[in-house]
């Protein structure tokens, strides 16, 4: 895990605040699970699978390009809330998500911290795991983190 340090400058009603803000490059989901169990406040991990699928109303050359292993869309298909604590690391987490979901291809990830050293309440839960349900069915995938099957995390560029 590997990191950058940055300064930034807030302007605040004529003030201006420095502060130092730390980038983080992550390898594998286990940087990733190592990170939130560092953090001070309680978190709820907040995922979403998926699997490559066709989109409706394809056209016959998409079919042959998903037939060919290019091209489909990341369709939600489960989605789950966990502790940091209750991931014993990535091949534990994967051998649970293949027992429980067929044939995913990705899953994204965001942390939900709690607030004054509470966890984040259920309904908290459910609402931000919709809002990132939908997020990822209509493709606004950019402040989620993302990892395949190996754990490696993925980039998402636009095609045009």
């Amino acid at each position: 895990m590997a990191g950058r340090q940055h300064r930034i400058k807030y302007h605040q009603r004529g003030e201006v605040i420095t502060t130092t803000m730390k980038t983080i490059e992550l390898a594998s989901f286990d940087d990733f699970l190592h990170l939130a169990r560092r953090q001070p406040e309680p978190q709820q991990l907040l995922f979403v699978f998926t699997r490559n699928e066709l989109p409706e109303g394809h056209t016959p050359e998409q079919a042959e390009h998903y037939k060919a292993g290019q091209g489909g869309h990341l369709a939600p298909v489960v989605c789950v809330d966990k502790a940091p604590h209750e991931i014993g690391g990535f091949s534990a987490f994967v051998e649970e998500a293949d027992g429980n979901i067929d044939d995913w291809a990705v899953f994204f990830v965001a942390a939900l911290p709690g607030v004054a050293n509470r966890e984040p309440t259920p309904l908290a839960v459910e609402e931000a795991l919709d809002r990132m349900v939908e997020s990822v069915r209509i493709g606004q995938v950019g402040t989620y983190l993302a990892f395949d099957r190996s754990g490696a995390p993925l980039q998402f560029a636009s095609v045009n």
